[in-house]
């Protein structure tokens, strides 16, 4: 072949990059067989099992790349889709070094939502739109639906306007109208008006000419469905469709992307989706795992290429994460490698007495690490829960260790923590306007701006403060009748609690205003996704009270603590959930706070049954794998509620860790001989597990089991500590009204209600709960 026929078959990127000087990248360089099989496979469906650190990234952009220079297709050609805008961002500026040019000829690259809302503005009047629609925010959807319930006279009160909110997002999420609303899931809300106030919703958001962010894919699946043409205009214009995290996609994605995908014959659509069912940790927003388990059903004949050699972590972490998420059922099954040749740091398990002490030896860790020449900012704490956050911040202020929060707030600059602090701050001294202004109504009062200003002026005026300018407005006629009793009840609450102050414990007294003043019941009440966290930090924030003699001294040094310098400094140690660090990596990670209950959520357990468990083990696996050199995992012995000492059961995911890979280590405070917290199995004890200072029947009968265990499994400790979290038998139940039973967690209860394999309970001591068969025995 002549030099000059090299010339023309050259691709297409090297005309135009020679026109900067500079030739096009060989973006083939080092790729693994497995990473450049996945980015030559161009023809036909493919899924890419991209294991975490394996480069999926990488895999995506050059193929997008290899597709462009190989002329296979033009940027407006390509349907590339990703979760978020940073994740858009990071993969244009990749292709961008790759084939030598601007990418901003890809108007198709990008989120679910952006380009839906591309394709809504293009055809918007074909569902009932303009092209110049407004996105509603959150307080927009908020206010709407607030007028809603007012012209069906609906008590926002008993029906909150949030909790509506948050089921109108789940039936979009799962890309259902109104008129597939069933009546047992109307019937959730406002007694069976739920489908009826979403089709009126809806029609309000036409008349104002707007859509929420759950109608930008909503609506452009109603605009496929309704309209053949102009689907297959897009069947057409993509000739390649890729697809980042698939794992996190949700059903309305599910079905945006197959009604794009059938222009052809489903086994010869080139649609290539890259995501690993071992990260699929977003459950409780929506994502559906088995959106990836069954790609290959979805397009017969599909390729499915596995990276599974990991650039980031020793093999030591690796076989450690393997190994946990082999328990799960529901994956397709891959298995992490390294090129490292040496095996790395073991992965660490410490057990300490409570969450103080963990704390404590995190923190000494941390600044080994650091005296040895680490970065803190390549150091990481990875909790299951917000609340688990506090220790470890008032740890690292006392050692003048710098620190940041990721994903969130520090944990006493957190909305309801502010709230419950003026709360209290205005019982300890009735002067302070600050907090009496951030709580005035908080949770609402009914007290308008109108109100607010007179409290104000009176207080400017007579020079008081404002609970003195209140008292004297109750003693006039300045403000109306309703307006005066709710102030009334609320000067009245403070001095009473005032009163208390003197004769009970200060935190008691916390969580009596908390109730009282209904701002526990507000949270109780909001049905957003973070309210239960709202709620759990609130709990942690009356339980660190117990360490100090008063609330004057709490409260003395919460000032010292949030006075401390907030500013970040550039060297600094993260501290998040594990929800939040998909996706980071770090040469030390902590793992603190592997108990059941906790880690596994057992909130996520009794709600989810074993589909939370898989996720709950995800999870543990993303959080394995951030790690690059090591990962120090701990469980706490105790954990102090209310005041009273309560022992924690090591989670049942240490139990499936792999011995060889893993070294157990003692802060040598285990009291009474308790060993490892008496829970995990025999290879992480250095002495008898049951060898315990609680000579309950129930240890008795652990103690006995003790020589039955094989192989690592569970341990049971009075029923079934680790549940099933699985219907075994069908719709049929091995309970029948009345049984007395006995759950870990709500201890014994009788039978009330039978459905299916869900039970509802009256316990005698928690009242009446609904949990899976799976979690109790009959007692």
């Amino acid at each position: 072949m002549t030099a000059d026929a090299n010339r023309l078959e050259r691709p297409a990127a090297g005309s135009i990059t020679s026109q900067f000087g500079r030739p096009p990248a060989d973006y083939f360089t080092g790729l693994n067989a497995e990473q450049r099989q996945a980015v030559e496979t161009t023809e036909g469906p493919l899924l890419v099992l991209a294991g975490a650190g394996t480069g999926k990234t990488r895999v995506l952009t050059t193929r997008i790349a290899h597709i462009l220079t190989s002329r296979k297709a033009r940027g407006s050609e390509i349907l590339s889709v990703t979760f978020t805008n940073k994740a858009a961002r990071e993969m244009k500026e990749r292709i961008a070094k790759l084939v030598g040019a601007s990418v901003e000829g890809m108007p198709w690259l990008g989120t679910f939502h952006s380009i839906g809302a591309r394709l809504l503005r293009r055809h918007a009047e074909l569902v009932d739109l303009k092209s110049d629609f407004t996105i509603l925010d959150t307080d927009d959807q908020i206010r709407l639906i607030k007028q809603l319930l007012e012209v069906e006279n609906i008590d926002e009160k008993r029906w909150p306007a949030r909790q509506f909110a948050g089921m109108m997002d789940n039936w979009k999420n799962r890309g259902m109208l109104p008129k597939d609303i069933s009546a047992a899931e109307s019937g959730i809300y406002a007694n069976g008006l739920g489908a009826k106030l979403y089709a009126d919703y809806q029609a309000r958001l036409k008349s104002l000419n707007a859509a929420d962010f759950g109608d930008l894919l909503l609506e452009c699946i109603r605009l496929f469905r309704e309209n053949p043409g102009v689907l297959a205009e897009y069947h057409a214009r993509f000739k390649y469709m890729l697809v980042d995290e698939y794992q996190d996609s949700n059903v309305a994605q599910y079905l945006w992307l197959r009604l794009l995908a059938q222009g052809k014959e489903a086994s010869k659509a080139n649609i290539c989706v890259v995501g690993d069912d071992d990260q699929s940790i977003y459950g409780w927003r929506g994502a559906e795992v088995d959106n990836i388990l069954r790609f290959e059903k979805d397009f017969p004949g599909a390729k499915v290429i596995k990276l599974e050699r990991n650039y980031r972590s020793t093999a030591n972490i690796l076989k450690a994460a393997s190994t946990l998420i082999a328990f799960n059922e529901g994956r397709l099954g891959k298995t992490l490698q390294t090129d490292v040749a040496e095996q790395g740091e073991l992965v660490s398990v410490t057990s300490v007495w409570d969450s103080e002490e963990e704390a404590r030896t995190v923190g000494e860790e941390i600044e080994q690490f650091q005296r040895a020449g680490d970065s803190l900012n390549s150091m990481a704490i990875l909790v299951r829960a917000s609340h688990q956050m506090r220790s470890f911040e008032e740890r690292f202020i006392t050692l003048g260790l710098n620190y940041r929060v990721i994903g969130g707030p520090r944990f006493y600059e957190r909305k309801e923590i502010r709230d419950a602090l003026a709360y209290l701050r205005l019982t300890a001294q009735p002067a302070d306007d600050l907090a009496f202004e951030r709580i005035i109504n908080t949770p609402k009062r009914g007290l308008g701006d109108t109100t607010l200003k007179v409290l104000f002026d009176t207080a400017r005026h007579q020079r008081v403060p404002l609970m003195s300018a209140t008292r004297m407005l109750l003693e006039t006629e300045e403000l109306k009748p309703k307006q005066r009793t709710t102030l009334r009840e609320l000067v009245g609450q403070f001095d009473n609690w005032a009163e208390r102050s003197r004769s009970i414990p200060h935190f008691e007294l916390a969580e009596q205003i908390l109730d009282e003043s209904g701002y526990t019941a507000m949270w109780q009440n909001d049905k957003s996704p973070d309210s239960p966290g709202r709620l759990e930090n609130l709990k942690e924030l009356v339980r660190s009270m117990e360490e100090f003699e008063t609330l004057a001294g709490f409260l003395e040094h919460i000032s010292l603590v949030m006075d401390r310098d907030t500013g970040e400094a550039d060297d600094s140690v993260s501290i998040m959930t594990l929800h939040s660090a998909k996706g980071l990596e770090f040469n030390t990670v902590f793992l603190p706070g592997w108990e059941e209950g906790l880690f596994p959520s057992q909130r996520t357990m009794d709600e989810s049954g074993r589909a939370g468990l898989e996720e709950e083990r995800r999870l543990a696996y993303v959080g394995i794998t951030r790690g690059r050199k090591r990962v120090r995992l701990s469980v706490a012995q105790n954990r102090r509620i209310h005041g009273l000492w309560q022992s924690a059961i090591p989670s049942r995911f240490l139990d499936e860790l792999p011995a060889d890979a893993v070294e157990v280590k003692d802060t040598g405070s285990s009291y009474g001989g308790y060993g490892y917290g008496g829970g995990t199995s025999a290879r992480f004890n250095k002495a008898d597990p049951f060898e315990s200072v609680y000579e309950t029947p129930g240890w008795q009968r652990a103690r006995a089991q003790q020589g039955q265990r094989k192989g690592g499994g569970p341990l049971t400790i009075d029923g079934d500590l680790v549940a099933r979290s699985v219907d075994l038998g069908g719709d049929s139940s091995a309970f029948t009204f009345g049984d007395r039973v006995f759950h870990l967690k709500f201890g014994y209860g009788a039978i009330s209600g039978i459905e299916g394999n869900k039970l509802t309970i009256d316990f005698e001591k928690a009242g009446r709960k609904k949990v899976l068969d799976s979690f109790i025995k009959k007692g």
